[in-house]
């Protein structure tokens, strides 16, 4: 599953079309948002008026979360898609691509968000280190990012992923980039078994459909968004050492 496109080539249509019918009530949407809030609520020492970027924002499923904390801002390259994030959150939605395509202020931001974005991203220890002066003093990044590269499907290609990462090539990227690293979990855990035998399944029979993101029946929804979710009891405070995903916490070190 993937949430946004920050890359040289923007995910193909049916994929974003995909996303925004189904982003808003979808259970790995919805336990995404869970696990999140609790990152930013154990991590992200905010003050009362935040400011937070959200770097391809997608849709805008996320903006209304954010939006609880303090004053969003968002990047969006694809416009369709950035369109309707306007529309859904009523803020400005700048276009544009890292890390040499979007104009921000230093400084400017007390939490920046990178939900699935950094895999689409060619130059990503670029876009990471262009986001660092982006950062007040005390703010914090957060990323979200798919796990276990030997999990590569069909699925990355439909999404236009350039990667996905293990947590010692995301911590060493996010650190080469100019960060310390705070927390980072897997996440996305207990579901991982399932997952997993779905992806290795779809290769050894050569399927080349990259549309699992399909909205399940309200039941199987509920029970699978309640399982994922739950893992945000834990994800915060501990460490999984396996799952689907990545989350990441990090500060900007003072060069």
């Amino acid at each position: 599953m993937s949430s946004a496109s920050e890359s040289g080539t923007i995910l193909e249509r049916e994929a974003f079309d995909r996303m925004a019918a189904i982003d808003g009530e979808h259970w790995w949407f919805t336990a995404r948002r869970r696990i999140v809030r609790a990152l930013i609520d154990h991590h992200a020492a905010l003050p009362e008026r935040a400011r937070i970027l959200e770097v391809g924002c997608g849709t805008g499923s996320n903006l209304a979360l954010l939006q609880h904390y303090g004053t969003v801002d968002a990047i969006e390259p694809d416009g369709p898609a950035r369109a309707l994030a306007i529309e859904r959150s009523g803020i400005t939605v700048q276009g544009g691509l890292l890390p040499d395509g979007v104009t921000l202020d230093a400084g400017a931001y007390d939490l920046i968000v990178m939900l699935d974005v950094l895999e689409h991203i060619p130059d990503d220890a670029g876009a990471l280190a262009f986001l660092h002066d982006k950062l007040a003093t005390g703010g914090r990044l957060l990323l979200t990012v798919p796990a276990a590269p030997w999990m590569w499907s069909a699925h990355d290609l439909a999404h236009h992923h350039q990667r996905r990462y293990t947590a010692a090539t995301l911590t060493r990227v996010v650190e080469r980039s100019g960060y310390r690293v705070r927390h980072i979990t897997h996440f996305n855990t207990l579901l991982f078994p399932v997952i997993a035998a779905v992806r290795v399944l779809g290769k050894l029979l050569r399927r080349n459909g990259g549309g699992d993101d399909a909205m399940p029946p309200a039941v199987l929804n509920h029970a699978l968004a309640a399982t994922f979710g739950a893992e945000r009891h834990w994800v915060a405070r501990g460490s999984f050492p396996v799952g689907v995903s990545l989350g990441l916490v990090a500060e900007p070190v003072i060069r």
